[in-house]
C-alpha cells in the first residue's frame, strides 16, 4: 500500500515538472516572436529614414526679373537642396532688359555675340564635388538660355552629375536651351528640361520633380 502511495506521489511530481517546463517553453517562444516583430519594424523604419536618393542636390539659377528665382527656391524647398545664385558683376537694370528697345543692353548683346561674355561675381560653388544632382534654372532670351549663365556652365565640370535644366518664360518653350548648355560643358548626364511660367505653383513643381524618378 505504501509503495502505491509513493509511486502516485512520484508520478504527480513528474507530471508537475513537465507542465512547468512546457509553460516556460511557450512563454519563451512567444517573447522571441514579439522581439522579432519589433526588430523587423525597426529595421523598416531605419531604412525609410536613411533613404536619401542619389545624394546631395544643388539648385543653380540666374534670375533677371525674379520669376526663375521663385521656381528655384521652390525646387530647393521640395528637394531639400542647396541654392547658388548666378550674379553678374554688372547687374541688369529694367532698362537693360527692355528687349523692345534696339539700344538696350540685352538687345545689343543679342545682336553681337561677343558682348555675351558676362563677367560673374563667382562661378565657384563650395563643395561642388559633393553634389550628385544639379538643377540649372534660367529665363529664356530669344529662344535660348539667358547668356549670363554661360560662363558658369563653361567653367564647371559636371562629370558624374545628373543635370536637370529648367526655365521660365511667358510663352516660349524650353526648346534646345538645355542641349546647347550641355554642348558648352561637354560633361554631365543632362536630362530633358522643363519650362515654367511665372508664379508656378509648388504643387506643379513637385509633380514634375516626382516624374523625374530621381
Amino acid at each position: 500500500m505504501k509503495t502505491k502511495k509513493i509511486a502516485a506521489v512520484l508520478l504527480t511530481f513528474i507530471m508537475a515538472i513537465g507542465l512547468m517546463a512546457g509553460c516556460g517553453a511557450s512563454n519563451t517562444n512567444q517573447s522571441g516572436n514579439e522581439e522579432a516583430d519589433t526588430n523587423s519594424e525597426n529595421t523598416t523604419d531605419t531604412t525609410e529614414k536613411t533613404s536619401t536618393g542619389n545624394g546631395k542636390a544643388l539648385v543653380v539659377y540666374y534670375s533677371a526679373s525674379g520669376n526663375t528665382k521663385d521656381v528655384a527656391e521652390k525646387i530647393a524647398k521640395i528637394t531639400e537642396a542647396d541654392l547658388f545664385e548666378i550674379e553678374p558683376v554688372e547687374p541688369y537694370t529694367d532698362e537693360d532688359l527692355d528687349w523692345t528697345d534696339d539700344d538696350s543692353r540685352v538687345s545689343r548683346e543679342h545682336d553681337d555675340e561677343s558682348l555675351r561674355d558676362v563677367e560673374l561675381v563667382s562661378t565657384t560653388v563650395d563643395n561642388w564635388e559633393s553634389y550628385d544632382t544639379v538643377y540649372i534654372g534660367y529665363p529664356i532670351w530669344w529662344g535660348i538660355a539667358a547668356w549670363p549663365l554661360d560662363n558658369f556652365v563653361k567653367e564647371n565640370d559636371f562629370t558624374g552629375k545628373t543635370v536637370i535644366p529648367f526655365c521660365t518664360a511667358a510663352t516660349s518653350g524650353i526648346g534646345d536651351s538645355g542641349n546647347l548648355l550641355e554642348e558648352m560643358t561637354g560633361t554631365g548626364d543632362w536630362k530633358e528640361g522643363k519650362r515654367f511660367h511665372g508664379g508656378a505653383s509648388e504643387s506643379d513643381i513637385s509633380s514634375w520633380i516626382d516624374s523625374l524618378g530621381l
